[in-house]
């Protein structure tokens, strides 16, 4: 697996837990105080977030650490 691949990944859990929330990513944006673009970009897998950012976005999306990191 490269780093891109894992980034994807990453993106896609935090994308999944927000559709399942029902957010969109303006919404969601908005609750993170973060730019919409970011949020695109995290779910995109472009953005290389810090282990502080996916910890605040599963205790702002209410789901366990473990769902945004699984590799599944």
């Amino acid at each position: 697996m490269t780093k891109r691949d894992f980034l994807k990944r990453i993106g896609k859990n935090i994308q999944k837990a927000r559709k399942a929330k029902g957010y969109t990513q303006e919404s969601f944006a908005e609750k993170t105080n973060l730019s919409w673009s970011y949020i695109s970009k995290v779910e995109s897998g472009i953005l290389n977030m810090s282990c502080a950012k996916i910890y605040d976005f599963a205790v702002y999306l209410d789901v366990p650490l473990e769902e945004l990191l699984s590799l599944k």
